[in-house]
């Protein structure tokens, strides 16, 4: 069995016999294999319900539009018929209504059989399968594809690679040194040797110099500029989210799984019998049979020769061993159960059974003659009982799990070929054949269910087959054994195995297989060319319901009988089987052949046996009967039940037939002419039935029968049906058969199931019914959804007359209409598309729904009908009578003079009954009419469209098409559009339905009506938006939407733009000479670009949006950014399809088309402050304007373009480091999403690139300057925004480098952690393969380190984006040239110059192309030769820049770049040749900061391009004979000095100090050259920043503005200004280095000097403020308030307050942080490091204090320093010394080098001490610091304490930290030596110091305190204080030098030991309960330790404590003596 599995989305062929799983799964247009193309479109673009926008309400008046049709007919008048023919009107073809063939997939259509009479519901059934559908299409203007394939790559230095580029490899042997720079000489220390004349030169440009004019130059600029460039700029840029704003089109599919079964291998290993299999799914989970029965058997000849006798013959159909299942709702529990009959024999299941479990083919020797004993008795059982089956074996397998197996298992085993299935493909893409409506309206819905598309072909083996059980063989108890197989995998009832195996091979079907069969056993198409062995289709029952209408014929009846009980028949029936006959009469003869055979058999038989149980009287069945119900049935039709009793065993006597008849029963197949489906229990009557016994139903007993057992049911069986013809749904049956008794033919009364309606009463009770209908069930409504529909309209447009009366049914038709859409819309069983469209109801109108059919004699050849169609009936009756509305029969029609007058003029068409009625609707119907209004709207396109088709379209025009009573129904709809709040999401549902209608009606009716109705929808929007702001964005929505329509431009008059300048009065507009154009030319020219009204009239649509765009971004600086963003895309995706429009390829109609949205340029350049300036790139991210390609600091680039302005006007730190241009004051300014600003930015980047070039430099002469800033800023945010990232593949290649070297680095890393890794095991690695860091490899690895896209689409997405970038580079260097050829004309130059410099600059600094920066560099040329004058004088900021970019660029490794650059350059030094000393200072300062900043600066290329500069001034002929070449030659040794420094820093570039040092002394060295010595410590600021070491890069800075204070004040005596350097030694006393050099040596107002921009006050500032900003980073809060303490004078001095309000901010916030972080601030950690050795060079025996970030252990700088000397001098040459004692040099190896790394703290006098008592003082101004060596006197670091001395060493720096550097030099050393008691001394005050700390803290830290405690007072502290107090206080010392160290150290014990009982006490505070005990210990070894102390702290030495004699004693003693005496 082979098992296929597909998907019915791909869409399959139609036919009257198509796969019955796939008809019912997929019955609609899309789905079904019946249609050939997708359904209807869903008109809904995407849109989001769920926004709820608060818009300010933005009201406007739309303008009255122009009468389009007068205003082309009188161009038409006019003579340019041509051009209107191809412009203006629409085509012919716009809307067909054609005819579309439905794809049978059967060689013929599933039909009755011919030669009968069809009952009306059957006729209109087959007429609505098998007529074509009918579309109303528009012609579609695709888009032009392949615009890539012409895409030239694009050259970028971010992806450049240099082939055999050669990097030096550093000499790891030698040390880089500072030699040559430790020297204070005054000479210059960046000079070289290095020879420029000895490179070779560059290709130069050629004809640099050799153009005449400047009108020659700019025309060579502009053709080369032209040449190679993309025509389509939306070709290169991706879509946008919201680009369709067409309707979508949901398919309506229902998803099956088709699996291709095939039987192939014999069953048992006998073969001694014919076996037959029924194979059918079922569905575990559902307790179902999903499928009919397949049958099928592998007989031999020999063994099919045994049943010869009871075959008649065999059709090639029943001979398929291969079958189709299909599986719409898959789930885990689907079985394929397969079960096993034979013939009837004697004997019971188990005995039958015996041999196959018993014997072996394998023993056919031993067991010979039992094989043929068998076989001789099966063949005579089979001559006997051939055509009686019995159960026998079945067998079982999840089908899913095979599914699921076999798409991961993909072995060879699993191959399938096409043996078994010849397969030729018949698939089409229907897509393609899908009529296009529109461009964007049709889409396919993804497959959301089971999705088994990786599926493969498999072989499976069922090795497990049960014995089948007599008394278990209904499908309830084979569900039983399922289940048990599925938990256990046996069922658990002992059942028996049968030794056999089952083969099948199982594989998806995706394309119909040769010589297939239908479930009908119609041959399927592709029809086989020779008779080859069929494939079945085997009918799915899905378990769930399948909504999709039916659209094949199809009549089938399934009949199940179940059990029957003759267990009280006293009789020997005990092997019983029923034979079913379907009988069109009582008669034998009467049998139809309407039975579907089995294998090896008739096609159809006439009746058909039941399988036989032995030996059991209540048998139960199993059995499945299908039978082709005839399209006609009679009261006669009936199916007959004869049972018999079979003798297996023929007796001696008798012969004959072996059947003995029991009874019979029988059931009519209608029941009031409606057909009987369901479960039933039927009596058996025991004697022949009586004539007539078909007319009664054998529940009524008919007198003369005898019944069994008085007339019980004793014969349960079930029957369903599977037909498109019977509803069996009353509701539905009861309404078509009250239609077609309209139809006539019928008698009265008319019979409809019990009841009789009389003429009379059919009217009402067709009202009835038509109410009815929608309380229909939802399968059967869904299935005859289309035919009732059609019924409906049929009723709304034709007037019936019953019983000589009108029936007024249009009305209630409608209504129920509508009640339909509504329960079909609310049912959640149904499919909806994002807007809740019912796609069965789009399906319908799209492919099903015509015009209903006129009578019959007003049938025409066409489809549809011309007029209002009357019924059969009334015909003439209508046409005497007045004419009347079917809506209301009441109202009189206008008479007619003519009664004869065609019917077709005078009555209502099906599209003004339809309007009529949704005017006149009431109550809910009119509230769902108008709630589901697509559904309305869409019938009325359709209805109008095939009206519009039967016109003739040249003599009825537009304006006659349709009657004024239609337009004003029409009017009547837009008008009523009403939108409650509560329901916002409805509301927006109906506006887009509504757009979409008029969209429609603008191709069918008057299209100036169509923009009257625009124009009232929306006024009448426009005033609600004040209650509802919603309706803003609804409005928008609806505009968008009508600007999508194919003839848009047409629509809005394009071909009456202005394509170019009028004729201008002056005759050069180029020249400098001529007068200036009129006022009113140039106010003509300026409101071209403005949104005037008489634009909003002429352009209608065009207007109308650009009106709502200009409204929204008004609203974006209140928040409300949807709107903006929907505006915005409305625009962006006009101009994508202009662009991509073949009709839009001329340039002339390109330039019109642009001239149409010139108003949209002004309100982009209004709009420029809510512009976005980040970047969006890959993923969400998004990325700040910033070189993509280099190391470009933000930092830089502040001190770079910021501070150049007044004082009044300085720009902080962090907004100029990204900003572009300055929001208005007072405005608050949203901003919109980075991708919205870049959709608007290409929409005015494409109107500028095709507009008229004359046009648009009208309108930059005649703007006003204010305007042109703002156009300048625009073209610097498109620069950014359109900018190139790094190559996709670029960017691979580096995150795999990175990935490489970390996992190197973690995996064989130096240091600490590689010496670990190494004693653990390191060997062991390489065999592991990295896979810890090797992501990929692992089974755990993330998602995102998968490549989706292989290199190839990366490489395409590259170019694309490369290609994008420079065309839109380029277009703004179009309008800038195109500027700037205005400038003569211009009153202005300076700043249009100026402004277009900055624009030029910013684009050099982005990632751009080779192409671009040729162009660039030829514009800056062109700049230079016309402007060189004003460029120097007054934009010399602007030129310094340049020459840094020119620099730069001179740099490139590109050849091109490098050579553009050069020319350039050479062009500046010779264009300033007047201005040489400036120049020659800023390209020198340029190369210097260049230099400074860039560290992969490739300095050999550069050298290149200086060799090639000195070419141009030696072959410039015009230029020997002065100075230049002199000066260039001058300019160019000194940059090549300056490059030698370059070299040096390179090598330091992995040392920061050594390269600190060298950047230090170079600027040092430039202390006569106060312009470069800025550079240089801006330099070193940067390097500082990038390394976080803030404070040094705010010292830098410090320096810096000391500098420029020094020279403000030789130039100015202002008392606000700093007094020089002097000013600044409260921030740092080192700053006093930078006093000027005396005024005879140097002086600032010397050209060239002093002439930066950091050398003004505002500059000043600049850096100061820099300063404070990272001084605050680096946590120096109190560094800020002196920093500010210099700024704040200058801003109160120029009165910019609101610049001093944000200082004292930032003063105030820097004191609140001193507040809360006083004492937790962290600064820098220093150490002494100490270099030793040879090898070191000018370092060998110098001694550093070095500065590291704070919290640095020793082990860390340790580790830095060791991995960075190892790797330069090796492993084995670098000696870390651990210990501080002094180094001996004698002692060390020379060939080896040496660190001593030593931890320093800083160290004060004791008067120092009085003044730093903040934690910032103690760490702020260090210059001397203190590390501490142990030693004894035998030479052993450590010792017992009474012999432990410590020597102290004291070290003072060159400077004070901290400084612009984070080491120093160690100048001065000091060291003392401390005695043992001295040590203990000391140890005792730091722990008495620290128990203080611990214990009076505002918050105690109670595990700090405890950790103190333990090491004071615990029992085993070794070395503690009991021991030292034992050591030194135990005796007195008998040196009296120690007496008061001795006294000092016991008072230091006495007040230890205090603090110890107050810590000991606040840790009983600070204590848990669970501690109680530990607190007890502590104070217990604190008693302890106190009375151990006790003795010697009380203990004094006498000599110190003797008592002092004062004179005062003795005289009182000599006075006592007279009285002793006395």
């Amino acid at each position: 069995m082979i098992l296929w599995c597909m998907f019915t989305s791909k869409l399959l062929p139609t036919s009257a016999t198509a796969c019955p799983a796939v008809i019912r799964l997929a019955l609609c247009p899309v789905c079904c294999p019946l249609f050939k193309a997708t359904p209807a479109p869903c008109r809904f673009p995407f849109y989001n319900h769920k926004r709820r926008c608060a818009i300010s309400s933005v009201s406007y008046e739309a303008v009255e539009p122009l009468d389009l049709e007068e205003f082309l007919m009188s161009q038409l008048r006019g003579g340019d018929s041509e051009l209107m023919q191809e412009l203006g009107d629409f085509p012919d073809d716009d809307l067909k209504v054609e005819q579309v063939e439905k794809e049978c997939r059967t060689i013929k259509p599933s039909v009755p059989e011919d030669g009968k009479e069809l009952e009306p519901h059957v006729r209109d059934c087959v007429k609505s399968y098998t007529q074509p559908w009918l579309v109303v299409s528009r012609s579609a203007y695709s888009e032009r594809a392949g615009l890539h394939k012409l895409l030239r790559k694009q050259t970028f230095e971010s992806d450049f690679q240099p082939e055999n580029q050669e990097k030096p490899v550093r000499n790891r042997s030698k040390s880089p040194t500072m030699a040559g720079l430790s020297d204070d000489s005054g000479r210059t220390l960046t000079s070289s040797d290095f020879n420029l004349r000895s490179l070779a030169p560059d290709q130069r440009v050629e004809g640099l110099l050799a153009f005449s004019s400047h009108e020659e130059l700019d025309r060579y600029n502009q053709e080369s500029r032209q040449g190679n460039r993309h025509p389509e700029l939306f070709a290169l840029y991706p879509p946008a989210d919201e680009v369709r704003c067409r309707e979508l089109l949901l398919l309506c599919f229902s998803i099956s799984v088709h699996v291709g079964v095939v039987f192939f291998i014999s069953l048992f290993e006998i073969d001694i019998e014919p076996v037959f299999a029924t194979m059918a799914l079922y569905d575990l989970k559902e307790k179902k049979k999903i499928s009919e029965n397949f049958y099928c058997d592998l007989n031999s000849e020999q063994l099919k020769n045994f049943l010869k006798p009871h075959t008649s013959h065999v059709d090639q159909s029943t001979l398929a061993r291969s079958a189709i299942f299909s599986v719409t709702y898959p789930t885990p529990d689907i079985y394929l159960v397969i079960k096993i009959e034979k013939v009837l024999q004697q004997g019971e299941i188990t005995e039958c059974a015996d041999p196959y479990i018993t014997l072996r083919e394998s023993d056919s020797a031993k067991n010979k003659d039992k094989l043929e004993k068998l076989r001789g008795q099966a063949e005579a059982f089979c001559q006997r009982l051939g055509r009686y089956r019995m159960p026998f074996a079945w067998a079982a397998v999840n089908i899913m799990e095979v599914i699921s197996t076999a798409a991961i298992d993909r072995d060879a085993d699993t191959d399938m070929t096409s043996t078994h299935f010849p397969v030729k493909s018949s698939s089409i893409d229907r897509k393609g054949q899908l009529p296009r409506r529109n461009s964007e309206r049709f889409n396919t819905m993804d497959d959301q269910l089971c999705n088994v598309s990786a599926f493969k072909p498999a072989t499976i083996t069922i090795s497990i087959i049960f014995k089948q059980e007599g008394d278990r063989l209904s499908d309830e108890d084979l569900l039983k054994f399922l289940a048990e197989i599925k938990k256990t995998s046996t069922p658990q009832r002992r059942v028996k195995m049968i030794t056999g195996c089952i083969k099948l091979d199982i594989s998806p079907v995706h394309d119909t297989p040769l010589g297939s069969l239908s479930t009908e056993l119609i041959p399927l198409i592709p029809v086989a060319e020779k008779n080859i062995r069929p494939v079945k289709e085997v009918l799915e029952f899905p378990s769930s319901e399948v909504y999709v209408p039916h659209n094949i014929y199809r009549n089938l009846l399934f009949l199940y009988p179940q059990r029957l009980n003759f267990v009280n028949r006293l009789t020997s029936a005990r092997n019983i089987t029923i034979k079913i006959q379907f009988m069109s009469g009582e008669d034998p003869s009467s049998s139809l052949p309407v039975i579907f055979g089995k294998s090896s058999g008739p096609e159809f038989l006439q009746e058909v046996y039941t399988p036989v149980t032995y030996h059991n009287k209540s048998p139960d069945f199993y059995e499945e009967v299908k039978l082709i119900l005839p399209a006609r049935l009679t009261g006669r039709h009936h199916l007959l039940f004869t049972f018999y009793h079979i003798s297996c065993q023929q007796k001696q006597n008798q012969s004959g037939s072996c059947e003995t008849l029991i009874g019979y029963s029988w059931l009519p197949i209608l029941n009031n002419d409606r057909l009987q489906t369901g479960q039933f229990c039927l009596p058996i009557a025991l004697e022949r039935l009586p004539v007539n016994y078909s007319l009664h139903t054998p529940e009524v007993p008919v007198p003369p029968v005898k019944w069994m057992e008085s007339h019980k049911g004793l014969f349960n069986l079930e029957i369903q049906a599977v037909s498109s013809v019977h509803t069996q749904d009353n509701h539905l049956e009861r309404f078509f058969t009250l239609c077609h008794a309209l139809e006539g033919g019928v008698t009265f009364p008319l019979r409809v199931r019990e009841e009789k309606i009389p003429e009379n009463k059919l009217e009402h009770e067709l009202k009835l019914s038509i109410i009815s209908l929608s309380s229909s069930s939802l399968e059967p409504l869904v299935l005859f959804l289309h035919l009732v529909m059609d019924k409906l309209f049929t009723l709304i447009m034709q007037p019936m007359v019953i019983a000589g009366q009108t029936a007024n049914l249009a009305q209630i038709a409608f209504e129920s209409v509508v009640s339909i859409v509504n329960s079909l819309h609310n049912s959640q069983e149904l499919i909806r598309d994002q807007q809740g469209r019912n796609s069965l109801l789009s399906t319908y109108l799209y492919w099903v729904f015509r015009l209903p059919d006129p009578p019959q004699d007003m049938q025409n050849s066409r489809y549809s009908t011309m007029g209002r169609a009357t019924a059969a009936t009334v015909g003439n009756m209508l046409l005497q009578s007045r004419v009347r509305s079917s809506s209301n029969p009441d109202i009189p029609a206008p008479h007619s003079s003519a009664e004869d007058t065609e019917v077709k003029n005078i009555l209502s068409q099906f599209h003004e009954e339809l309007a009529l009625q949704m005017v006149v609707s009431t109550g809910v119907c009119r509230e769902n009419a108008y709630k589901y209004a697509w559904f309305f709207f869409e019938l009325l396109v359709k209805s109008m469209a095939q009206h519009v088709s039967q016109l003739d379209k040249q003599s009825v025009p537009r304006r006659s098409r349709f009657s004024d009573r239609f337009k004003d129904d029409i009017t009547t709809i837009v008008s009523v559009m009403h939108f409650q709040p509560q329901c916002v999401e409805q509301a927006e549902k109906v506006n887009i339905s509504l757009a979409f209608f008029l969209y429609d009606l603008l191709s069918l009716m008057d299209r100036g009506f169509v923009f009257q109705l625009v124009k009232n929808y929306c006024n009448q929007m426009s005033a609600k938006s004040v209650s509802m702001p919603t309706l803003i964005s609804m409005r928008l929505e609806f505009l968008r939407i009508l600007c999508s329509h194919e003839h848009y431009l047409n629509l809005s008059l394009f071909f009456s733009s202005p394509a170019s300048a009028p004729t201008s009065p002056c005759p050069s507009i180029s020249s400098q000479s001529s007068g200036s154009c009129s006022f009113q030319e140039q106010q003509r020219i300026l409101g071209l670009f403005e949104l005037s009204q008489e634009f909003k009239q002429q352009h209608y649509l065009t207007g109308l949006l650009l009106t709502e765009l200009s409204a929204a971004l008004d609203m974006e600086s209140e928040g409300y950014g949807n709107t903006s963003r929907k505006a915005i895309t409305a625009i962006y995706s006009l101009l994508c399809s202009h662009d991509l429009d073949h009709r839009c390829i001329k340039p002339e109609i390109r330039a019109k088309v642009a001239a149409l949205y010139l108003p949209l340029v002004g309100i982009i350049i209004d709009s420029t402050n809510y512009l976005d300036f980040t970047v969006c790139c890959h993923g969400n991210r998004r990325e700040p304007l910033q070189h993509a390609g280099t190391e470009r600091s933000c930092f830089h680039e502040l001190l770079c373009q910021t501070y150049t302005c007044a004082p009044s006007s300085l720009q902080l730190y962090h907004t100029a480091c990204l900003s572009l241009s300055s929001p208005q004051q007072g405005k608050s300014v949203a901003t919109l999403a980075a991708d919205t600003s870049r959709h608007l930015l290409v929409c005015f980047l494409w109107v500028m690139k095709n507009a008229d070039r004359s046009l648009i430099q009208r309108w930059t002469v005649d703007m006003p300057p204010s305007q042109l800033n703002k156009l300048f800023e625009l073209l610097t945010i498109c620069v950014s925004c359109f900018e190139y990232r790094v190559s996709l593949t670029q960017a691979l290649q580096k995150s795999q480098q990175a990935k490489l070297q970390l996992e190197e680095a973690l995996l064989r890393g130096t240091g600490a952690r590689g010496e670990m890794m190494k004693r653990v095991g390191g060997i062991a690695f390489p065999c592991r393969e990295n896979l810890r860091w090797r992501k990929d490899l692992t089974q755990w690895r993330q998602t995102n380190d998968k490549q989706d896209k292989t290199k190839a689409e990366l490489d395409q997405e590259a170019l694309i984006s490369g290609n994008l970038a420079t065309e839109t580079n380029l277009i703004v260097l179009d309008l800038l040239e195109t500027i700037v050829q205005a400038v003569p004309l211009s009153d202005c130059k300076d700043s249009v110059v100026g402004g277009l410099l900055k624009v030029l600059l910013h684009s050099l600094t982005c990632n751009q192309s080779s192409t671009f920066l040729s162009h660039t560099f030829s514009t800056f040329r062109a700049l230079v030769i016309k402007f060189g004058d004003l460029l120097f004088e007054e934009e010399a900021e602007q030129c310094a820049d340049l020459c840094q970019k020119v620099l730069q660029y001179c740099s490139s490794p590109v050849d091109e770049n490098r050579s553009q650059a050069c020319a350039t350059l050479y062009l500046l030094m010779r264009y300033s040749y007047s201005n040489a000393s400036v120049m020659k200072m800023q390209v020198t300062m340029s190369l210097a900061s260049l230099v400074g900043k860039s560290s992969d600066f490739q300095e050999e290329y550069l050298r290149r391009s200086l060799r090639t500069i000195l070419a141009y001034a030696e072959e410039d002929t015009e230029m020997q004979n002065t100075q230049l070449p002199s000066q260039v030659d001058e300019l160019l040794r000194n940059l090549n000095s300056i490059l030698s420094d370059t070299v040096k820093m390179r090598e330091f570039q992995e040392d920061h100090e050594m390269l600190m040092d060298l950047m230090y002394r170079i600027a040092k060295g430039y202390q006569t050259s106060p312009d470069l010595r800025l550079t240089w410590l801006q330099n070193m600021a940067e390097k500082h920043n990038n390394r976080k070491c803030y404070t040094e890069s705010a010292m830098c800075l410090v320096h810096a503005a000391a500098l420029v204070a020094e020279y403000l004040s030789m130039l100015e005596d202002h008392k606000y200004l700093p007094v020089g350097s002097v000013t600044f030694q409260n921030i740092s006393p080192n700053v006093l280095e930078e006093s000027a050099v005396s005024d005879d040596i140097l002086s600032p107002d010397e050209d060239g000097v002093c002439s930066g921009r950091y050398f003004t006050e505002s500059g000043l500032v600049g850096l100061l403020e820099q300063a404070a900003e990272l001084f605050s980073n680096g946590g120096l809060y109190e560094a800020v308030n002196e920093v500010y303490k210099i700024i704040i004078p200058i801003l109160e001095a120029h009165r910019d307050f609101r610049k001093l309000a944000s200082t004292h901010d930032k003063l105030q916030r820097a004191f609140d942080n001193i507040i809360q972080k006083g004492h937790k601030r962290m600064f820098g950690t220093y150490f002494r490091v100490g270099f030793y050795g040879a090898k070191f060079g000018d370092l060998d025996e110098r001694e550093f204090v070095y500065k590291e970030p704070g919290i640095t252990h020793l082990p860390e700088i340790s580790h830095r320093l060791e991995n960075f000397y190892s790797q330069r001098f090796g492993d084995d040459t670098l000696v870390m010394i651990k210990d501080s004692t002094p180094v001996d040099r004698k002692q060390l190896n020379p060939n080896k080098a040496y660190i001593q790394i030593t931890y320093v703290e800083a160290y004060f006098d004791d008067y120092e001490m009085k003044d730093r008592v903040t934690n910032f003082e103690k760490n702020f101004n260090l210059r001397r610091f203190m590390y501490t060596t142990p030693f004894t006197k035998s030479g052993r670091p450590r010792g017992e304490l009474n012999e432990q001395y410590k020597r102290k060493t004291i070290l003072t720096t060159m400077h004070a930290f901290p400084y612009i550097k984070t080491r120093l030099n160690v100048i001065q050393k000091e060291e003392f030596d401390l005695t043992p008691i001295e040590v203990a001394i000391e140890d005792m005050q730091k722990k008495t110091r620290e128990l203080a700390v611990a214990t009076h803290r505002e918050q105690p830290d109670a595990k700090m305190l405890q950790m103190l405690l333990q090491g004071s007072v615990g029992a085993t502290v070794n070395q503690g204080p009991l021991e030292v107090a034992q050591v030194f206080l135990n005796e007195i010392p008998a040196d009296p030098k120690l007496f008061r160290h001795h006294n000092k150290l016991r008072l230091c014990f006495k007040e230890f030991i205090m603090r110890c009982g107050e810590a000991v006490e606040k840790n009983k505070h600070l204590i848990t309960s669970d501690q109680k005990e530990y607190q007890q210990e502590l104070k217990k070894n604190y008693n302890r330790l106190r009375e151990s102390l006790r003795p010697m702290l009380e203990r004094k030495i006498p000599e110190l404590y003797k008592p002092i004699i004062r004179e005062s004693f003795k005289r009182l003693s000599f006075r006592r003596a007279p009285e002793e005496n006395c």
